[in-house]
């Protein structure tokens, strides 16, 4: 399901714009009669827990090996500082 609406009453409108967004219907936004953005939901299977464990074991084997070139406490203690 589609809505269209002026750009002036979408400003004004945004929050329940959203909340018809969020519960899956696409907006669109006029400008003096002519479509000039859309909002539609956003379709992400990013945020599965299989999805959050396969990012981390990526940043595990990015990070390997590589030092800070000091140690750490000194960073703390020098942000202790002040």
């Amino acid at each position: 399901m589609s809505v269209t609406i002026g750009a002036f009453e979408a400003k004004t409108h945004l929050s329940a714009l959203l909340d018809r967004v969020e519960h899956g219907e696409e907006v669109v936004i006029t400008k003096h009669g002519r479509p000039v953005a859309r909002l539609l939901p956003v379709q992400s299977t990013s945020h599965t827990p299989a999805a959050g464990e396969d990012l981390l074991e990526r940043m595990r084997e990015q990070r390997a090996g590589r030092r800070l070139g000091m140690d750490w406490h000194v960073l703390r203690d020098e942000g202790r500082k002040g």
